[in-house]
């Protein structure tokens, strides 16, 4: 092969490698906006079943649980509760503006991310006002399908409701005041419950105590 050809290859390449640069950035311009925005709709949904029974859900503040962002919320009953219809600047359609008069917290909900087997797992717990647990949801993980993907189904969520921090610790084994652990996915258990759960009630507690006893 020739120089004149070599260089020829190159600069093909080169232009291959650019036009695809430009098409995949042109591409995620255009998704991203939309992914976005389904994102935020889905994590709305998904607050707004972790207490049902609540008007409003406010955002708090902000914590970092392994570095990545995570929100923690209260979950408000309304006295008065004006429902207005506006159109969205950026979407163009019709959404619920909602004007909360004279709040009283239910509860609280804290987002938090545990370390699995194979994945950091994304939660959502719901707690009263006493800080116990109401409810949890896991939005997100990549466990091994078969075993850790496990911490998705209802036998083992539904052992959370009821649990104060210091019982939302793994047990192998039954166990009537703890969580047990699902059999083969230990780590992906505790990631759940002790790591992502746990730390996230914690942080509430000591977020919020002082303003719930006040």
């Amino acid at each position: 092969m020739i120089t004149k050809d070599m260089i020829k290859i190159t600069v093909n390449l080169v232009v291959i490698y650019v036009i695809g640069g430009l098409i995949m950035a042109f591409v995620y311009a255009k998704t991203s906006p939309i992914m976005f925005i389904k994102a935020k709709e889905e994590k709305e949904a998904a607050l707004k079943l972790m207490m049902p029974e609540a008007d409003t859900v406010a955002t708090l503040g902000n914590w970092e649980p392994h570095e990545k962002k995570a929100e923690y919320y209260a979950a408000r009953k309304c006295g008065e509760l004006k429902i207005t219809m506006v159109v969205d600047e950026k979407t163009g359609k019709e959404k619920e503006e909602k004007e909360c008069i004279d709040p009283s917290d239910l509860g609280y909900i804290v987002e938090g991310f545990g370390k699995g087997y194979s994945s950091y797992i994304h939660v959502l717990a719901s707690v009263d006002k006493n800080f116990i647990v109401q409810k949890i949801s896991v939005l997100g993980h990549g466990e091994t399908p078969g075993l850790g993907d496990e911490i998705e189904k209802d036998y083992f969520l539904n052992q959370f409701k009821g649990k104060s921090a210091d019982n939302l610790v793994v047990i192998k084994g039954e166990t009537a005041d703890k969580i047990q652990a699902i059999t083969g996915a230990t780590i992906s258990t505790r990631a759940v419950t002790e790591d992502g759960v746990k730390n996230g009630v914690k942080m509430l507690i000591e977020k919020l105590s002082g303003e719930v006893q006040g």
